[in-house]
């Protein structure tokens, strides 16, 4: 099984998603390892992405997703799959793919972007990705206000695992 935890920059996709593939005993995947260097020069200069920069993005995470499909390996994905057609580039498997729609206040999710350290997206550009979201509607949809643990229980609930 593939569950892929998506949302805008600062929801919780890698805290949580790491966290439900640790309960679960599962593996983790964080879409952000996979950008090309060029991506995330852009990122931390405060330039959004194009669709030109994120279809060969997109293209390694699924790459990545159709082997775990191919070994039997179940995985949880963070990825911020924005657009519908970002997610179906993913879905690899329909028949085995969840997808979970992390979502805060906004208030709460500048907060946290303007707390995080060491990370190439700059809180600037929560703006372009709140403008660029299609808000999924074939996702278990979660409020991410809670503490992770929590989070994760709701997931786990939502999605019968």
């Amino acid at each position: 099984m593939v569950v892929i935890v998506t949302g805008v920059s600062g929801a919780g996709k890698t805290t949580v998603g790491r966290a439900l593939a640790r309960s679960l005993g599962w593996r983790f995947l964080d879409a952000d390892d996979l950008h090309p260097h060029s991506n995330v020069e852009k990122m931390a200069a405060g330039i959004p992405l194009t669709d030109a920069d994120r279809w060969p993005w997109l293209a390694r995470v699924r790459a990545q997703l159709e082997t775990a499909v191919e070994k039997g390996e179940d995985v949880v994905l963070a990825s911020s799959a924005l657009k519908q057609s970002y997610r179906a580039a993913l879905e690899v498997a329909p028949d085995q793919t969840r997808w979970v729609y992390l979502h805060a206040p906004h208030e709460v999710l500048a907060r946290r972007l303007s707390q995080r350290q060491g990370h190439f997206m700059p809180p600037s550009l929560l703006e372009s990705q709140l403008a660029t979201l299609e808000v999924p509607e074939e996702a278990l949809s979660v409020d991410v206000t809670p503490p992770p643990d929590e989070v994760v229980k709701h997931l786990r609930e939502g999605l019968g695992l």
